[in-house]
């Protein structure tokens, strides 16, 4: 089976596209991120939508988009800002009521300053509970220097993990610096996972092969004291880390084989319930190629 990327963000919005990118000629579209994707075998990605957005129906839309101009393979996850006050989270949650294709809720802490366990964020919770939803949450550092990262420390999660047990909450980014914190949550709370996306500097950096080789050595550490990998989930943060530096991250850390391909894909497919195979292209479709049959798995930084 083909990989899974728990965390890519594809939005008009984004910040400083040229600045930001790990290339600014970056192709910053549908097409070139499916494009990234076959290279790097990755059938599905969890394309997040971005703080920046001016509204949730704007966001929608443009979720919408992605999704139908990728035939599925980028499965839309939605944000709401819970500082705009317990209308602005009612208004999100009526708009997303129909959406049956959402994969998960995004929230940025840190970024925006609240805290995970804000009871103006409980009619979401409910919300994610009543339809099996997912919730990624922003941790550890800001690419923004005006975050305020007190919000985003992992420990903060540990409240609304055990408040409702029935929700699977997703750690973004192994809660870097705080990883070993995140680690800890993962192993004491069932419904916590994490991913491992954005733990990379530019491969330009001074030092950056220390860089990878440091932060292998923690993921391990931190898997170990997991005592399982099942609930880790790759993610790269593109188009701020390419997806073929992020995959090879993981392929080099020091785990057996098959604890690799879980968290390449098998994981994901599991708590987002996600095909085995992506569709067949359109174009094979037209040709009269039979499309494969798919069987459903049950089961700085943005």
């Amino acid at each position: 089976m083909g990989r899974v990327d728990a965390h890519v963000h594809l939005s008009r919005w984004w910040p400083d596209l040229e600045h930001t990118a790990y290339t600014p000629k970056i192709d910053y579209t549908v097409k070139g991120l499916l494009h990234e994707m076959n290279a790097n075998r990755v059938d599905f990605a969890l394309a997040i939508q971005v703080r920046e957005s001016p509204n949730p129906v704007e966001a929608l839309e443009e979720s919408r988009s992605s999704f139908r101009e990728s035939e599925g393979r980028l499965r839309p996850v939605v944000t709401v800002d819970p500082t705009g006050g317990e209308e602005a989270v009612k208004t999100a949650i009526a708009l997303w009521e129909e959406e049956k294709d959402l994969a998960g809720i995004k929230l940025f802490p840190g970024y925006l300053s609240f805290y995970p366990h804000d009871p103006r964020l409980d009619p979401l919770y409910e919300f994610a509970h009543r339809r099996g939803l997912p919730v990624l949450i922003h941790q550890g550092d800001t690419l923004d220097r005006k975050g305020r990262i007190k919000f985003a420390r992992p420990i903060e999660v540990d409240e609304v993990a055990v408040k409702w047990p029935d929700v699977r909450f997703v750690l973004c980014h192994f809660g870097n610096p705080w990883i070993d914190e995140a680690a800890e949550l993962v192993y004491k709370n069932e419904n916590v996972y994490t991913d491992t996306s954005g733990l990379l500097p530019h491969p330009s950096a001074p030092l950056f092969h220390r860089i990878v080789s440091q932060c292998r050595q923690r993921l391990v550490h931190a898997i170990v004291s997991i005592g399982s990998a099942e609930r880790v989930l790759y993610g790269s943060d593109w188009p701020l880390e390419q997806l073929e530096v992020a995959i090879g991250l993981l392929e080099g850390v020091d785990l057996p084989h098959d604890a690799v391909q879980a968290i390449l894909g098998g994981n994901a497919r599991r708590l987002f319930h996600l095909p085995d195979r992506p569709p067949s292209p359109a174009h094979e479709r037209a040709h009269g190629q039979a499309p494969e049959t798919t069987k459903s798995s049950k089961g700085g930084r943005e």
